[in-house]
């Protein structure tokens, strides 16, 4: 009940790597969701990989999918090196990023297509789909949800967020409405997107599961096998309607069902007692901004693409002389500089840094700017967010300053390119660093731990308990509660 990630860009991409791999953005090189490439002068996705298109479509730019870019290996590539492969790997998940990245370089990953409503995945995984995920799509299982609401599960009389009919903000995301019932529309060409913020995404994806379960036979070898399966829609409906929300609410309120039913599946198929379940998240979120300035926080929005183009590159300007394109772009939660011009000027490179830095604190909301220079040289106060800064960065990804947003503010992309949204992760702040963290069955004691950890942590215990190697840059410690009598 104290499980806190210890690295500063809390995104959906960072968090899934860091589970699997043990280990901090430093090691494992999932700095940030997109990041700038040198080698490629561009602006790259976690796991792009144009050598391997998707199943079935033509080789495009930027929409290959692989692991490439994962640095470390996972827990379950250690698995399945340590018999030669005899243990197998797989990742279910409504995005690609929650399945790749988890999947680790031996394991075989699918995740949901908001074009078609199927389950896909690359060539880096099979020349084509195997057959039973051809019959699972060929059902269009997503096509039954057309034209039907999403419904509140229970009375809204018994929800802790059932009066919540003057919230402070209203997003209709892809036609789904503002309140309930949220319909969705058959008719409309975001009808399978619509889905993922919505529980029918979950239930497709547990159904998924439990088919790839079925036809793969895992667990009944004489190995260990290992699946990963996100549970993505808790995330979009955070984004969209606030995680303090009704829909939040009766969101977890179903993926509780939905896990007792993926449970007894898997009771039924392999059996429970042959079974080490572990359940934790990729990053929290922090509450809608008029939510919080409704119960008296001083908060506000930051639109950092918006901060870059204007106030910085103003401020550099007028403070130094020196033309805009010194600052490349923004991609949170780094502002990366442009050294080919930086070498016309007559500042250095540390200079240039040291000075968008102290512009950038002066902006209302933020807290805080690290610079490249000062990390590497170590010239920084250890204060607990600039450690998880430390964490985060690795010398050829990240950007030449990590920005800082203060509490509860809302730090994102530029809103015109980016659907409006009610609230956010990506800071280093308690409530985005926190997630559940649960061990279960396979003999695993009942109790509850209040002592700090971290999600990194997970990777090394499971190697204990399976007698193998950790991860390449594990940093995790093992539990000793999970390993009693072990």
């Amino acid at each position: 009940i104290n499980a806190h990630f210890q690295h500063a860009d809390t995104e959906t991409p960072i968090g899934h790597a860091a589970l699997f791999t043990g280990t901090y953005p430093a090691h494992n090189g999932i700095v940030a969701g997109n990041w700038f490439d040198v080698d490629k002068g561009r602006v790259i996705y976690n796991c792009e990989d144009d050598r391997y298109p998707m199943i079935g479509k033509e080789p495009a730019k930027g929409k290959g999918r692989a692991p490439s870019n994962l640095l470390s290996s996972t827990i379950g590539d250690e698995l399945v090196i340590s018999n030669n492969g005899q243990s197998r790997m797989f990742s279910v998940s409504i995005k690609d990023r929650g399945a790749i990245l988890p999947g680790g370089h031996t394991g075989k990953a699918f995740w949901y297509s908001k074009s078609d409503g199927s389950f896909t995945s690359s060539t880096y995984y099979y020349p084509e789909h195997p057959d039973w995920v051809k019959q699972w799509n060929a059902k269009k299982l997503a096509d039954k949800y057309k034209d039907t609401s999403w419904e509140l599960l229970h009375d809204v009389s018994t929800y802790v967020f059932g009066k919540d009919d003057d919230r402070p903000f209203e997003i209709d995301f892809l036609g789904l409405g503002t309140t309930f019932p949220h319909p969705v529309k058959g008719d409309s060409k975001y009808f399978y997107g619509s889905l993922v913020a919505t529980p029918f995404g979950d239930e497709l994806t547990a159904d998924f599961a439990k088919t790839l379960i079925k036809e793969e036979k895992l667990g009944l070898g004489k190995n260990t096998d290992f699946m990963a399966i996100s549970f993505s829609v808790t995330d979009y409906i955070g984004h969209v309607f606030g995680p303090s929300s009704l829909e939040a609410e009766d969101n977890v309120l179903r993926v509780d069902r939905l896990l007792a039913d993926l449970f007894r599946f898997i009771d039924d198929q392999v059996g429970l007692d042959q079974t080490l379940i572990i359940l934790s998240a990729d990053h929290g979120m922090c509450e809608a901004p008029e939510y919080l300035q409704s119960l008296g926080f001083e908060v506000g929005r930051l639109t950092s693409e918006t901060i870059v183009k204007g106030t910085i590159r103003n401020a550099l300007k007028a403070r130094l002389g020196v033309p805009e394109g010194v600052i490349r772009l923004y991609e949170h939660p780094y502002v990366y500089l442009n050294e080919e011009e930086i070498q016309k000027t007559k500042y250095s490179i540390a200079e240039v840094e040291a000075a968008v830095a102290e512009e950038i604190i002066k902006i209302p909301g933020m807290i805080g700017a690290v610079t490249r220079t000062d990390l590497l040289k170590g010239s920084f106060a250890p204060t607990p967010v600039n450690m998880k800064i430390l964490n985060n960065f690795h010398r050829k990804r990240s950007g030449h300053i990590h920005v800082i947003a203060e509490q509860f503010w809302f730090f994102y992309y530029a809103m015109e390119t980016t659907p409006e949204i009610a609230a956010i992760h990506a800071s280093p702040w308690t409530y985005d660093s926190y997630v559940p963290l649960f061990f279960a069955g396979n003999n695993v004691p009942a109790q509850q731990i209040a002592r700090p950890v971290t999600p990194y942590d997970i990777a090394a215990t499971i190697a204990v308990r399976l007698e193998i190697k950790p991860p390449s840059g594990s940093v995790g410690t093992p539990l000793v509660e999970v390993l009693k009598g072990k």
